[in-house]
């Protein structure tokens, strides 16, 4: 079993990347939209909606870690100065490593103006209705940027497998390869 964490703030690519790594291999892919945007038509953003998706999903995890699947890839935008987030990544990694999996941590950082051209890209907006507001979205998209601490300083993720990649400008297909290979997957 594989478990690949691909990290970085919104608009970054992760979905994008997430897909394409899917594509070449046999993970899974479970984008953070997927609840998300499942949950948010009958609660808003609000707690409630947040605490069922965090429930969900780690009832996919430890589901999925117990199968006998390849992998799984899970994009989440990550909050470093944020105990909650420490927290959750330590938890769901501990799921997957309790079933022996081996865990991928890949952190995506893209230079802000290229996050807020992908902001409006057709396949975002097809897989993540909460998107398509892009006007809205690219308000939230500032805001965290000032609000959080949404890359990892140098040396910060002390994990075993750690890849971080800049992506502008870079096609997802291209990222995924690279993955794919650093992490012999």
């Amino acid at each position: 079993m594989k478990f690949v964490l691909l990290f970085g703030p919104q608009a970054v690519g992760k979905m994008t990347v997430g897909q394409e790594l899917s594509k070449i291999t046999q993970l899974k892919l479970l984008h953070n939209h997927m609840t998300i945007d499942l949950l948010e038509p009958f609660f808003g953003f609000e707690p409630e909606m947040w605490q069922l998706s965090t429930k969900f999903r780690e009832e996919i995890f430890n589901a999925f870690a117990k199968s006998d699947k390849y992998g799984m890839i899970f994009t989440y935008v990550w909050a470093f100065d944020q105990q909650e987030d420490w927290d959750f990544v330590e938890k769901v990694s501990a799921i997957f490593d309790a079933q022996g999996a081996e865990i991928f941590f890949v952190e995506l950082e893209a230079d802000l103006d290229e996050r807020i051209a992908r902001n409006k890209t057709a396949n975002r907006l097809e897989h993540k209705p909460t998107k398509r507001d892009t006007a809205s979205s690219e308000k939230e998209m500032l805001g965290s940027n000032k609000r959080f601490r949404l890359n990892s300083d140098e040396n910060e993720i002390a994990a075993e497998h750690y890849l971080r990649i800049n992506n502008t400008g870079i096609n997802p297909k291209e990222v995924a390869v690279l993955i794919k290979e650093h992490f012999n997957l």
